[in-house]
């Protein structure tokens, strides 16, 4: 892809989707990110790395908060009205999340309606929109200041959304759509929404609807032509990990840890992801100090039903109160990682992930590096978002270039 449109990426995280975009030919104009050490991640590797993004003057190189950005830099936005090819990004997801407390009170919900007033602000001609399944699930009743767009109780809040960007002139589409058929070795279903500005639409039939097809239809020759697996296991993604390969120090933790050095890629997955990298052992493939007893819990753990939550006979021998422990199946597609690691055991070792098997299930290459701290817990998860989080809330970035792919097409047509 040689074009470059233009685009900005809302709740960013730490470039996931970002770096897929930049695979497809888009350039960045600027992307706002909370979180300091998502942010760093983001930095590191596409602005200083890759020089990825053409950031404005006006607005600092660092972590922002959406809301301060349109209070403080509303009047630059303004001047941005109708000149950006794209705005992408999805705002945060916990308080829709099955997987969670599902709280529609959650404060992040609300930047829902922050995502919506930067929309109007900056009338981009496209938007791309991602978040999980709960955000297209009625709860048992809505609150009306929430985007003070409630009309009925029970209403999702995608409706909302859908509701309102078409009220801004936008043709809008949105489905929920599968990763693990788009070439990531995990069953990753996210609700996307896409909207293109109606006085955009010519004869040819390029609305929003026109996004799908587009990548349903060209997932395939994408996968081919970069000699990928059309449907890639577990083992494709992480067999050359092993803890058994041997080991050297973390260099950025403690003198207690320790990460695993590279054996023979296995895969044509594994290649792809480690072009580039000339080094022994990868970034953030640190291993966890798991104690003798978990250890030992783990290898029973490895006889019970492979990619499934254990049982309830299990949990009740073993004593488990755990709410999800998943042995993962290695010739199978991984479940949908969250930002809790150790909710998963590794499907041949007796431990956890690291952090850089998370991130070649995500499809995240092995040049792109991690900062900040690689796990926190207690009150902690609420406020820090370290290196296991920073990968479990991102779009995988190969399922980021396809998209990137399918919205040239649309632009260009």
């Amino acid at each position: 892809m040689t074009s470059k449109y233009t685009y900005i990426d809302l709740f960013a995280g730490c470039g996931g989707l970002s770096l897929g975009l930049h695979n497809a030919g888009w350039k960045g104009l600027f992307a706002i990110e909370k979180s300091p050490d998502a942010f760093k991640t983001l930095k590191y590797n596409l602005i200083e790395k890759k020089q990825h993004f053409d950031w404005p003057s006006w607005l600092p190189m660092e972590n922002l908060e959406i809301d301060n950005v349109l209070i403080k830099y509303r009047n630059e936005l303004q001047s941005l009205k109708g000149k950006v090819d794209l705005v992408a990004g999805g705002p945060p997801c916990q308080g829709f999340s099955t997987a969670g407390l599902r709280k529609e009170n959650d404060i992040r919900n609300q930047l829902i309606g922050s995502y919506l007033r930067f929309i109007e602000l900056t009338l981009p001609k496209i938007i791309f929109f991602e978040n999980v399944k709960g955000f297209t699930l009625e709860f048992k009743k809505n609150k009306a200041q929430m985007l003070r767009l409630a009309k009925s109780k029970g209403k999702a809040y995608s409706q909302y959304v859908l509701e309102t960007l078409e009220g801004l002139g936008y043709d809008v589409d949105g489905q929920m759509v599968d990763f693990s058929k788009y070439g990531i070795p995990q069953k990753r279903k996210r609700f996307i929404l896409v909207g293109v500005r109606k006085d955009l639409i010519n004869d040819r039939g390029i609305n929003a609807s026109f996004f799908f097809k587009e990548i349903s239809k060209n997932k395939r020759t994408f996968l081919e032509n970069k000699k990928l697996p059309q449907n890639p296991k577990l083992i494709d993604a992480i067999s050359d990990l092993l803890k058994k390969n041997g080991l050297v120090q973390t260099p950025d933790r403690d003198k207690k840890f320790f990460s695993g050095k590279y054996a023979v890629a296995r895969s044509t997955y594994q290649k792809y992801l480690r072009n580039g990298v000339n080094t022994s052992f990868p970034d953030s493939h640190s291993f966890p100090n798991h104690r003798p007893d978990i250890e030992q819990k783990f290898k029973l753990f490895l006889k019970a039903p492979r990619g499934r939550n254990l049982n309830a006979t299990v949990r009740e021998t073993l004593n488990i109160n755990k709410h999800i422990i998943i042995p993962l199946a290695a010739r199978k597609a991984a479940p949908t990682i969250t930002t809790l690691p150790d909710d998963y055991i590794h499907y041949k070792e007796p431990r956890i992930l690291t952090v850089r098997e998370y991130a070649r299930i995500q499809s995240f290459p092995d040049w792109y590096h991690f900062l900040g701290k690689y796990t926190t817990g207690g009150l902690n998860r609420t406020k820090e978002v370290p290196r296991y989080t920073q990968i479990g809330n991102a779009i995988p970035p190969l399922f980021g270039e396809q998209v990137g792919i399918a919205l040239n097409r649309m632009i260009n047509a």
